[in-house]
């Protein structure tokens, strides 16, 4: 996905991803390959791939993504 922007929010840094449909995706630079690996990660030596805060704010946008496309799939119907 190609990154077309960052910004700032409560949260830090955010960097804004386009999937292929032109939705933009707001994420933390530490889920892509665009920034150092965090120390919490690198010290876990390959047992963990992300922090238990990565891993909720992941969980959170994997269920708006899932709503989101469920309510895709039910207009067509």
């Amino acid at each position: 996905m190609p990154c077309v922007g960052k910004r700032y929010n409560r949260h830090g840094e955010r960097l804004l991803l386009q999937t292929e449909d032109a939705t933009v995706w707001s994420v933390p630079p530490q889920w892509t390959d665009l920034v150092s690996p965090d120390p919490e990660v690198a010290m876990s030596n390959g047992r963990s791939l992300l922090r238990v805060a990565d891993l909720m704010e992941l969980t959170a946008l994997v269920e708006r993504l899932s709503s989101k496309s469920g309510t895709r799939r039910r207009a067509r119907m």
